[in-house]
């Protein structure tokens, strides 16, 4: 049987998550990447609640730019939000996907705004 492309991305997904946990103190920042758009979340695993979230189908993020630079918006985007929650650190949930193009911008946005991961 042939693994998929998503098969083995839940699987390295599940491999990170053994290891990343979020806390109220220093959340998880979780991003899904589909082929239009990214979304990213900052996650108390320990109340298993979302504290804020961000995605570039929000108003906020023009959608005449191309998609790493719409990544870049959202990461900026989450960062004020989870400033407004008084929180300055983080760990990263990159979800199975390679830290590489969108998933970098994402995270070099929020670094640029004042986010520690």
């Amino acid at each position: 049987m042939k693994v998929t492309k998503e098969q083995s991305r839940r699987r390295i997904h599940w491999r990170i998550r053994k290891k990343v946990n979020g806390t109220p103190n220093r959340p998880r920042l979780c991003v899904f990447r589909s082929n239009k758009y990214i979304y990213c979340q900052l996650i108390d695993d320990v109340a298993g609640h979302t504290l804020a979230s961000a995605s570039s189908t929000e108003e906020q993020v023009p959608k005449n730019i191309n998609k790493v630079e719409q990544a870049k918006m959202v990461g900026k985007l989450i960062a004020e939000r989870a400033k407004a929650e008084n929180i300055e650190t983080l760990v990263f949930d990159r979800g199975g996907y390679l830290y590489h193009g969108r998933v970098k911008a994402l995270a070099d946005g929020a670094r640029e705004e004042g986010l520690k991961f």
